[in-house]
């Protein structure tokens, strides 16, 4: 009997040391962990669990105003695959012009996971089929960094979240 205890033993012992990969979100955020691509970042930069929605892009530097912060990139699709894919419950979409949009969740960059404020510390900015993500003002190391979405008043309605003193209720713009 000493013997078939000390194997449930080591065989449960080993099953409580059996951890999940480290590139893996947990059961409350399923699939893999959201990543930066240093690539894209002109500064260092981490993702995290946000107080304003699932997962969030925050400074792990001072970052000066008026520079570079990084830039949102994915998969460039048609306005009928934009259509098709924003029925999606998750979606990372940014409109670059009448024709294209940038679906951040096929090879986006990280910038995808920035989240809305009505009182943002970044704004987009358009170059050459680019977006860029600029600082607004000096952003403190620590500091979850957000950009307006400037959602459409004629789209459906979604709430705002972000917590600032002067939050306007909706992403959508009013």
């Amino acid at each position: 009997m000493a013997r078939r205890r000390s194997s449930q033993a080591r065989s449960s012992s080993t099953k409580s040391q059996v951890k999940a990969p480290a590139d893996r979100a947990s059961p409350r955020y399923p699939g893999p962990k959201p990543k930066i691509d240093p690539r894209y970042c002109c500064f260092r930069l981490r993702i995290g669990r946000s107080k304003i929605h699932r997962w969030g892009v925050y400074a792990d530097e001072p970052i000066p105003a008026g520079r570079k912060v990084i830039e949102y990139t994915g998969e460039r699709i048609s306005r009928r695959e934009t259509k098709r894919r924003a029925e999606a419950p998750y979606n990372y979409l940014f409109t670059l012009d009448a024709y294209w949009t940038i679906d951040g969740a096929v090879g986006g960059s990280g910038a995808e996971f920035i989240n809305h404020s009505c009182e943002p510390n970044l704004y987009a900015k358009i170059v050459k089929g680019h977006i860029l993500y600029m600082s607004k003002r000096d952003i403190a190391p620590g500091e979850e960094l957000t950009v307006d979405y400037h959602f459409d008043k004629d789209v459906e309605r979604v709430p705002c979240r972000c917590g600032s003193p002067n939050c306007r209720g909706t992403i959508n713009v009013k």
